[in-house]
């Protein structure tokens, strides 16, 4: 094997390994676990293209998460949610803040912690979530220590007051969607794959997350062969971030613990999309999910 083969297999580990972390910062950057995970994948595949002309990386680690971390401030901007904040912004000198603080981020949901501001919210996530060193933090960000440590203190101040604001309520699921998702989730748990198979759309697509990718309905008709082939599952209809979803559980578990989720899209009654998440049960970390 080439150097540069074993260095792209290094790196390909590393990027593997990495992934559930840089989802963990990902989805709390942008307020969504699904959104996270494009930023994901978004964040890697240019993280692949760099290495092909890049030369040897002193800190790979530092090195994915800031990739990840302007991939996410552009995703940001893509959505004109949320504008620009310089990471810059308060260059005063602060004491790192109390480590008895930092529950407050690692409880809190990804929509409060979404209404920080950019700096705030970066700052929070690695210290309290990622639990990275203010140094650290400073280098990942290329800001200063004295930034680090007034967003730091700053956001979780800001963070205090928001987990005592009342929560909104989450928008309803219409009976239509709700009926057609509990019949999925039955005919999916009686095994009855073809009737399933009958419900693709000629061009429907299936993403496996960080597995692979098919197109069409011959191709992606083999999905529910490799559930067939198992026994670790059981599908419940709900309602993941305020949209219809799918929670997969182990069938031994009385409680329906959800391991992972689906996403299903349907176009004129037929399945047009299917996000699968069974290779990133990741996806769950942060998940806010509500059973229907």
């Amino acid at each position: 094997m080439s150097d540069k083969s074993v260095v792209d297999v290094s790196y390909s580990t590393l990027m593997a390994q990495l992934r559930p972390r840089l989802h963990r910062y990902c989805a709390r950057m942008v307020g969504s676990v699904f959104e996270g995970e494009d930023v994901v994948q978004d964040a890697l595949a240019k993280a692949s293209e760099a290495l092909a002309s890049s030369n040897p990386i002193d800190n790979p680690e530092r090195w994915l998460f800031t990739i990840a971390h302007n991939t996410a401030l552009d995703h940001l901007r893509r959505r004109k949610r949320q504008g620009e904040v310089p990471l810059d912004e308060e260059p005063y000198e602060l004491a790192w803040p109390a480590a008895a603080e930092s529950w407050i981020a690692a409880t809190a949901s990804l929509t409060t912690i979404m209404q920080l501001p950019v700096i705030q919210r970066s700052t929070v996530v690695l210290a309290d979530v990622l639990e990275y060193s203010a140094e650290e933090i400073a280098q990942l960000l290329d800001t200063t220590l004295p930034a680090v440590k007034a967003a730091l203190h700053r956001g979780r101040m800001r963070l205090k007051t928001l987990s005592n604001a009342p929560r909104s309520e989450s928008p309803n699921m219409s009976s239509t969607e709700l009926l057609r998702l509990r019949a999925y989730a039955e005919t999916f748990n009686n095994r009855d794959f073809d009737t399933l198979r009958n419900l693709l759309a000629e061009d429907v697509k299936l993403d496996l997350v960080n597995r692979l990718r098919l197109s069409g309905r011959k191709d992606v008709s083999v999905y529910f062969g490799r559930y067939a082939e198992n026994n670790d599952w059981k599908f419940t209809a709900g309602m993941a971030e305020d949209q219809p979803a799918l929670f997969v559980s182990d069938p031994q578990d009385a409680l329906d613990t959800p391991i992972y989720v689906v996403l299903l899209n349907w176009v004129d009654g037929r399945i047009s999309n299917i996000r699968d998440f069974r290779w990133a049960k990741y996806i769950t970390d942060g998940l806010v999910f509500t059973r229907i």
